[in-house]
């Protein structure tokens, strides 16, 4: 790859040893403003017996506390800043939909540094100044339009903020400004494609070359499809509001992982369940270390979100650890009979059966002392509306290729095309019926 195609070649293609020292000398400066700084991290630092010149290597970051969202949520709006509140200049949170929201802040530098990791995958992936960027994230509290907004500006893109939903406008807008790239969640890529195919427009006759698709786990059959169906190259990037927003991770016009910004995050991976670290290579939870923010640093923020991670170098020159497309989260896992389901694995079966629509929703529901899964499944209307004998032969094909790939069996129903709800963010992939 040309140096053209790295935003920062300086960082993004440095030796592993610079890259560490480059590590440690920001991890300690960092624990030393939290320790100053942030009541909640001196307290559990204490608990531990613990003070930042303890750290004196990289190695010794197993020995700092977690940070998980309660941690934020107890300390809700601003008890986890680092800068006084007149140094914030940007306050984002989540959704709150589980309780009170996570609250997060930014200073002028993190926004610059936010900006320029942003910049880094969009490069990555092939966005430069020419491009017009259409993002179809929702504007508000949620980073991920921000985010990618910013990053487009620094490379000097040009930005449609389109926000959410109001698809037939998005199809209009993406044709008279020739957008070329697209931003939003894959699941609303896939919403999109419906439309553009229901209304009759050729894809090839859109100026589409990108999209940038994060927000959920998604498949790489899911990939194939978007590809096909925008005749774009489709890449993954990672984020999550609590840590930065957009600008974790992102790939490469490779495709083999997600390039982690190491120089902005130390990343682990762990045993969700005993909490120990696991060595490279290893399936576990994603737990990140932020190195590089002012107003809102994390210490080994529990993500919830599992992966692996690879830390050979990468065919385009870039030296960064990658990240593999998240299989799932801890906390949207679902053990049916005593089996790990995530449904990544589902939706990989799904899409690469033919006359099966991406479009699927799980339903949970205990029937005495055991789970059940059924899988709701959009189909085409041939097969929603042939003749018994062959929809029970299908039928049975998708039960025994998801069973093959899960280890556990499920009730598969058909239903007709456009009965799932469409979501402009998110899908709603699980309906969890269970009594606790």
């Amino acid at each position: 790859m040309q140096s053209n195609q790295i935003w920062d070649i300086q960082h993004e293609c440095m030796s592993r040893e610079e890259l560490e020292q480059l590590q440690l000398e920001r991890l300690q400066a960092t624990l030393n403003r939290v320790y100053k700084n942030v009541p909640c991290y001196r307290t559990k630092f204490n608990e531990r017996g613990i003070v930042p010149e303890d750290v004196s290597s990289l190695s010794d970051l197993s020995k700092l506390p977690f940070t998980t969202k309660e941690d934020l949520r107890l300390n809700y709006p601003y008890g986890m800043f680092a800068v006084p509140l007149r140094e914030v200049v940007r306050i984002h949170s989540s959704s709150g939909t589980t309780g009170k929201p996570t609250v997060v802040g930014y200073t002028k530098n993190d926004l610059k540094m936010w900006s320029n990791l942003v910049a880094r995958f969009m490069t990555a992936a092939g966005v430069t100044h020419d491009d017009v960027v259409q993002i179809a994230f929702g504007y508000g509290m949620f980073t991920g339009a921000f985010g990618l907004h910013y990053g487009s500006e620094t490379i000097g893109a040009a930005v449609i903020p389109m926000s959410g939903g109001n698809s037939d406008k998005q199809i209009m807008i993406m044709q008279d400004y020739r957008s070329t790239a697209l931003v939003c969640t894959p699941s609303y890529a896939i919403t999109l494609a419906d439309l553009i195919e229901k209304q009759g427009i050729d894809p090839l006759t859109l100026s589409l070359k990108v999209g940038l698709f994060g927000g959920e786990p998604w498949s790489e059959a899911m990939r194939s499809e978007i590809e096909a169906r925008l005749n774009i190259s489709a890449t993954d990037n990672y984020g999550l509001s609590e840590v930065i927003g957009p600008g974790v991770a992102g790939e490469c016009s490779i495709k083999e992982g997600m390039h982690i910004a190491e120089d902005a995050f130390i990343a682990e991976i762990i045993d969700p369940e005993t909490c120990e670290v696991l060595p490279p290579g290893s399936v576990g939870e994603l737990v990140l270390t932020t190195i590089s923010k002012e107003a809102f640093p994390m210490i080994r923020y529990r993500t919830r979100d599992i992966t692996t991670l690879d830390y050979a170098s990468c065919k385009c020159g870039r030296t960064f650890a990658r990240m593999k497309k998240t299989m799932g989260r801890t906390d949207d896992m679902l053990i049916i009979k005593g089996v790990n389901v995530f449904p990544s694995q589902i939706e990989e079966v799904l899409v690469a059966i033919e006359g099966c629509e991406p479009h699927y929703q799980l339903v949970v529901d205990r029937k005495g002392a055991l789970d059940v899964l059924e899988v709701c499944i959009e189909v085409r209307e041939n097969i929603f509306f042939d003749e018994m004998k062959k929809q029970r032969a299908f039928l049975d094909m998708v039960g025994k290729r998801i069973d093959s790939v899960l280890g556990v069996g499920v009730t598969v129903k058909l239903v007709e095309p456009n009965s799932i709800p469409r979501h402009e963010g998110k899908a709603q992939r699980v309906i969890d019926k269970r009594v606790a």
